[in-house]
């Protein structure tokens, strides 16, 4: 279901909705510690379109993980809507979201989350595997994308054979397995160094660029926001500047269009 906008030509109004793979419409988010009601997300309205490579930055506690975890299901929201390829999020169950996230969604985490027993290629396959995915052919998809991320002559090497760079290698490649439409990443170079970080984002620019996947990146590292296109900053649960880059090598940025802003 997708929110209807005036335009004089119906087509180019129906173009523009499917070009909006997620969209967040006054979405509010309270966790009760029992204590204390903390409002992680206060009306948050945002549209994210297909193919964007979107940075959402803020201080500890600002609510970005919070918004990330909302927009891809991971957790419910208390108030507004959430559309992720036209579909309304709250009409899912728990189920049918989880299987949608394994069809269309990646995650990469700032520590891996790999098993350690595992070799690389096992690890990129696992998900596949759990999907029902025949070994054979789950084999050959997990070898095929670690090429892709330069690390098809380690398949066979465990974690803890891989330095930090690899692992994150290997995690990115096990999120892009299923070919998702959309990759989550939270901090996906927090624990790397500022080389190790640098490969990994052009790694992710290269997807992006040549797969039209939409990436969407928490971090705290401005280094990392400024190689996506659009940074989204966030305070106090709220969003208070959303911009779209204009000209990277002069560091020129503009406000993102109230369209783009939802």
């Amino acid at each position: 279901m997708s929110i209807a906008e005036p335009a004089s030509d119906q087509s180019a109004s129906v173009s523009q909705d499917q070009d909006r793979i997620i969209q967040a419409i006054d979405v509010v988010k309270t966790y009760d510690t029992g204590k204390v009601q903390v409002q992680a997300l206060r009306g948050v309205n945002l549209v994210i379109r297909r193919g964007e490579m979107v940075a959402i930055m803020g201080p500890s506690g600002c609510g970005k993980t919070t918004l990330l975890n909302c927009l891809s299901g991971l957790d419910v929201v208390d108030s507004g809507r959430i559309l992720v390829e036209g579909v309304d999020l709250a009409t899912m169950s728990d189920n049918k979201k989880t299987e949608y996230r394994a069809r269309r969604m990646g995650f990469v985490f700032q520590f891996y989350n790999l098993l350690p027993v595992l070799s690389a290629v096992e690890n990129v396959e696992l998900p596949l595997v759990v999907s029902g995915v025949p070994a054979r052919e789950a084999r050959r998809r997990a070898i095929e994308v670690l090429d892709v991320v330069h690390l098809v002559e380690w398949a066979s090497h465990k974690p803890s054979e891989l330095s930090g760079g690899q692992r994150q290698r290997v995690t990115i490649a096990r999120a892009l397995v299923n070919e998702p439409g959309i990759v989550w990443g939270d901090e996906p170079t927090g624990d790397l160094d500022s080389v190790n970080a640098g490969e990994i984002m052009d790694l992710l620019q290269d997807l992006n660029q040549k797969h039209n996947q939409t990436f969407v990146l928490v971090t705290h590292d401005l280094g990392v926001a400024q190689r996506t296109e659009r940074i989204i900053r966030m305070q106090d649960g709220q969003i208070i500047r959303d911009e779209r880059v204009i000209d990277r090598a002069a560091g020129i940025w503009a406000p993102a269009t109230e369209g783009e802003k939802a």
